[in-house]
């Protein structure tokens, strides 16, 4: 009885118990590997989902705020480690991916705005499948704080849901990409472009000697959620804002950027172990708390409407397919790099770790493709998950 109660009523304990078998089951499932492929942390957002769907109950209130920090937390962390390398990188080959990048969003709208248009789907309910099918979560936040906005009775609810039936298939599409693009003399394919890669990597540890300022992290999420919050006009029927995922990202790009620049700390502290604690941290609390949020409309949402799991698929395979083939072939780009081009392109941390997994022992290219594309993809992402709701 006491057991029943203990995962039923909703309190404090019980959320706090749940989030943490969530992420601690989905982090053990994710050390799993077939055939070389894991899921990795996305194993959390599924254990959540399982838990939620089984009829476990916990705090909607505390959820959100557990959700909401842990996506800020994971979107600081980004954005200081690839911070140092951001600008350098449209110097070699940076600007080109970047176009990909953007045009690949661009495919990935229209396609959403096609289907809502030819299967009388609600645009706004789209926007969810879109941001689970492009396993943008900082963009499924932007969306809802969007309708929370507007006022739009059950239709964060309904986002949610949107999102948490497209995300599974969605990464499993983005490595199945990465296979259908995979050349046959995958032996005779370039590790290294040339001496420039380590410039464009972030993941350098060159350190300037001297004092290193360790930068308040909250003093970065304080001023990000400030800019966050600024109205931008688009003329649409409500403006546009970088919201609690966009502003602590671009001014965490900047800091990374700036405070290696000017000396005030090395890579060392963007892209070391406490950073990437913060980012591991923040993810697995934002997937569990989207997971535990989703799951008990999870089994009736596919029963309802199974289609969107269909679309989910479209939307994720058909626009990196097409522009990595263009890459491939017209470009000539290296297929290392194009992987981790995918995963950047959707902010896809599975993507970039089966794409390591894949290529040869030292090979940073996949890094650097992911990092190239990766901040100004997430600025898309975030506004374009807006711009599908306002455009309902």
């Amino acid at each position: 009885m006491w057991l029943t109660n203990l995962l039923t009523n909703g309190g404090v304990g019980t959320t706090v118990l749940m989030l943490s078998i969530s992420i601690f089951a989905g982090l053990l499932l994710g050390k799993i590997k077939v055939k070389g492929i894991s899921l990795g942390i996305t194993w959390v957002l599924f254990v959540g989902i399982l838990l939620s769907a089984l009829g476990v109950r916990c705090n909607h209130d505390m959820l959100h705020i557990v959700k909401e920090f842990g996506l800020i937390l994971f979107v600081t962390a980004v954005g200081l480690q690839v911070g140092p390398g951001f600008f350098r990188s449209f110097k070699k080959g940076g600007l080109a991916m970047n176009l990909m990048a953007i045009v690949n969003v661009a495919l990935g709208v229209c396609i959403t705005v096609v289907i809502s248009k030819l299967a009388s789907q609600e645009l706004t309910d789209m926007a969810g499948v879109y941001t689970g099918a492009i396993t943008n979560t900082p963009g499924l936040s932007a969306a809802q704080q969007a309708v929370n906005d507007l006022g739009i009775e059950g239709a964060s609810e309904r986002l949610a849901a949107g999102y948490a039936v497209a995300y599974p298939l969605a990464v499993v599409g983005m490595i199945v990409c990465c296979i259908l693009i995979r050349p046959k003399n995958i032996a005779n394919e370039p590790t290294v472009l040339d001496n420039t890669t380590a410039q464009a990597n972030t993941s350098t540890t060159s350190v300037k000697k001297g004092g290193i300022l360790l930068i308040p992290v909250f003093v970065i999420i304080a001023l990000g959620i400030f800019i966050g919050s600024i109205p931008i006009p688009v003329g649409m029927k409500a403006p546009v804002k970088l919201g609690l995922a966009g502003g602590p990202l671009v001014v965490a790009l900047v800091a990374g950027w700036l405070g290696v620049k000017k000396g005030w700390y090395g890579t060392d502290f963007t892209d070391g172990q406490g950073v990437h604690m913060l980012r591991e941290v923040g993810i697995a609390l934002f997937l569990a708390g989207v997971g535990l949020g989703a799951g008990s409309q999870f089994v009736e949402t596919v029963q309802v409407h199974y289609m969107w799991v269909v679309y989910g698929v479209i939307i994720t395979m058909v626009p990196p397919l097409l522009v990595t083939l263009f890459g491939r072939y017209v470009m000539k780009m290296n297929y290392y790099t194009l992987m981790g081009f995918i995963g950047g392109a959707h902010t896809d941390p599975p993507t970039l770790a089966f794409a390591n997994t894949t290529a040869p022992e030292g090979c940073k290219l996949p890094n650097m493709g992911y990092a190239t594309v990766y901040p100004l993809t997430m600025f898309l992402r975030i506004f374009t998950a807006q711009l599908l709701v306002l455009m309902a």
